[in-house]
């Protein structure tokens, strides 16, 4: 597969009994695709994966499958508590249709290199599937340098990309520095799209896609193919939103903006909650204007 596109980190929907909405889930796949995106990430942390038990999850690989073209691959995270279970999803969403992995560092333990590297080959081990390496030490508190990068990528042939969201655009040139075209350089931080870009990056795991997936992809592509003018434009404009990916509450804020343009469901599950008051106000108004302000090239995609 190619790791390369905006890649949308698919937000799970849930019903009125908080049970995951399998219908919705599909058709709202369907849309980011008709839209352009090059495919979908399902299971990860704004996929409210934590929250999901073991069956849940890959029922939910298995809805993807179904909903979208065979070209259009289907990421499944891995994240556990424990290298055993992150073998075990590993596995079992390879057997449901899932073409790539996407791996992260065990919740909770934060191990040293030795450890780390233990737990991440073991998933790589697991299945022949491609794999992206998933670096937020902001979130998780496991910080996979450079170096450290490079040495998984030399002793693993099936680690293909790494999702880089350390907020750091330098990381990529770093990366770049190490291994060339080794890895593909994966954005995982909305507001850092066009820097990445510009220092490397290929592709875009994205959050925001999930309400603006037409904007998300034009923007990918001014930045890509040196439109400068025209990204940057849309940038200014998109940013505001674009934020909403890089603070804590970042699954309720974009689920909640869903729902108010009309593709999606605002409901989390616990511990989260959905936001109110302030919060809720703050949000109406970032994309009350962004509505009313929105410049002639960022196009509408196709309808939900």
């Amino acid at each position: 597969m190619q790791w390369t596109g905006v890649m949308p980190a698919i937000t799970t929907a849930f019903d009125e009994q908080l049970n995951v909405d399998h219908a919705f889930v599909a058709r709202h796949a369907r849309w980011l695709v008709a839209n352009g995106c090059s495919g979908i990430v399902c299971l990860g942390s704004l996929g409210e994966s934590a929250t999901l038990a073991f069956d849940e999850k890959i029922d939910l690989v298995r809805t993807m499958v179904a909903a979208v073209s065979p070209a259009v691959p289907i990421v499944a995270a891995v994240s556990a508590l424990s290298t055993g279970e992150a073998v075990l999803i590993a596995k079992a969403a390879a057997g449901a249709g899932a073409q790539g992995l996407m791996i992260l560092p065990p919740y909770v333990y934060q191990g040293d290199w030795r450890e780390t590297r233990a737990h991440i080959e073991a998933v790589l081990q697991a299945t022949p599937l491609p794999a992206m390496l998933y670096n937020n030490p902001v979130a998780y508190g496991t910080d996979f340098t450079p170096a450290q990068i490079a040495e998984l990528a030399d002793r693993s042939p099936n680690l293909a990309a790494v999702k880089e969201s350390s907020t750091d655009v330098r990381r990529v040139t770093a990366i770049r520095a190490l291994l060339g075209e080794r890895l593909s350089v994966m954005v995982g931080v909305d507001d850092a799209i066009v820097e990445g870009i510009e220092a490397g990056a290929v592709g875009w795991v994205a959050g925001l896609v999930n309400a603006f997936p037409r904007e998300s992809v034009d923007l990918f592509n001014f930045a890509a193919h040196g439109n400068k003018p025209s990204a940057f434009e849309l940038y200014r404009w998109f940013l505001p939103l674009l934020r909403m990916d890089t603070v804590p509450k970042f699954v309720q804020l974009i689920k909640q903006v869903q729902q108010e343009a009309g593709v999606g469901l605002s409901r989390v599950r616990p511990p989260r909650l959905q936001v109110v008051g302030e919060e809720l106000a703050s949000t109406r108004a970032i994309l009350a204007h962004a509505q009313a302000h929105r410049p002639p090239l960022a196009r509408a995609g196709a309808a939900f």
